[in-house]
């Protein structure tokens, strides 16, 4: 069974950094494809980063946005930088066999960030 699995959501103040962790189980990140996404309150669903450790190719909606592979742990890791209070949504990681704009195979359950100022 695939899972994925969110950490890090929470308050965050504005201004400061965000670290989100995407955990991994039944699948092999280096195999896929890796996009993160939000949504906030009253707003469709966006994608704000993919990334494909095989190839390095990579995606990111803002400058502000990162994100690590750690094959090791089969963990992903998104940093974003100087969070302001329209950041606040719930973030999730999804899997994609191909590209994330292509197709999605997994979501996970998403985790809360709320940005105060």
């Amino acid at each position: 069974e695939v899972q994925l699995v969110e950490s890090g959501g929470g308050l965050v103040q504005a201004g400061e950094s965000l670290r989100l962790s995407c955990k991994a189980s039944g699948l092999s990140i280096d195999h896929y494809a890796i996009g993160w996404y939000r949504q906030a309150p009253g707003k469709e669903r966006e994608e704000i980063s993919c990334t494909r450790t095989y190839d390095g190719k990579t995606h990111y909606a803002d400058f502000r946005i990162g994100a690590f592979s750690d094959i090791g742990k089969n963990t992903v890791h998104l940093h974003m930088n100087l969070v302001t209070p329209e950041d606040t949504a719930v973030y999730y990681c999804a899997a994609s066999s191909a590209w994330c704009t292509e197709r999605i195979d997994y979501w996970g359950q998403g985790t809360q960030v709320t940005v105060s100022s």
